[in-house]
């Protein structure tokens, strides 16, 4: 039984998704506030976090940040519930290492379709993970999560973390927009492609001159190339 922990202040919400979620198997731990979950002890081994965004005291972008960097979850994967549904709240939420965002309201079996594909991605894979990950200038240590160019630490948001990983593990392979979208934002995310060029300007822009190895292929989309941008 998969443990899952709701941080959600509308008690109306809060009870609807225990509920659906209750009655579809899962074990629930559902909280007011972010207060209440970091003091349970249910926030140190949860399966998946359902995160609204306007919380009193610690709002959710704040509760995800904390998430992130503990080691024992930096790794569990949360969905964003909240009535802020437009594309840069998304955009904002997800670099920040949310997989997934639902936006209010919602309906009770999108949200348990949404739960369960969300659960299957991120299921762990069974192949050889690769920790360091070298690409000309650019290093990547998968394990800590970090990226430097030339041995120069570069601070990336989660997402342009993925973009870039995505890239330099398949050197000279071309991504369209769509498989991007897929691999870095998960199949059951739909957004516009602009996101995805939009995360490719600010990412070239992080890693200075390395940025360069990020090449658009007109018409179709994106690879990492030791030729670099024409």
């Amino acid at each position: 039984m998969k443990n899952v922990c709701i941080v959600e202040d509308d008690q109306e919400i809060r009870e609807m998704e225990t509920y659906a979620l209750n009655g579809a198997g899962f074990n629930v731990s559902a909280f007011g506030d972010a207060a209440q979950f970091f003091k349970s002890p249910e926030s140190k081994n949860p399966e998946l976090v359902i995160l609204d965004i306007m919380l009193p005291e610690m709002d959710g972008i704040a509760v995800l940040k904390r998430l992130r960097a503990d080691s024992l979850t930096k790794k569990v994967p949360v969905m964003m519930v909240t009535a802020l549904g437009k594309e840069l709240d998304k955009v904002k939420g997800l670099d920040f290492g949310a997989d997934d965002y639902l936006a209010k309201p919602f309906g009770v079996m999108e949200f348990l379709a949404r739960v369960k594909a969300l659960l299957r991605r991120s299921a762990p894979e069974t192949k050889t993970v690769q920790e360091l990950i070298h690409f000309e200038t650019i290093e990547i240590d998968d394990p800590k999560h970090s990226v430097t160019v030339a041995g120069t630490p570069c601070e990336l948001t989660f997402k342009e973390y993925e973009l870039l990983k995505l890239l330099c593990m398949n050197p000279d392979r071309v991504f369209s927009r769509d498989q991007i979208m897929e691999k870095v934002w998960g199949l059951d995310f739909p957004m516009e492609s602009r996101t995805v060029d939009m995360h490719v300007k600010t990412l070239r822009k992080k890693l200075g001159t390395a940025g360069d190895y990020i090449a658009t292929v007109r018409g179709v989309g994106y690879k990492a190339t030791a030729q670099g941008e024409k």
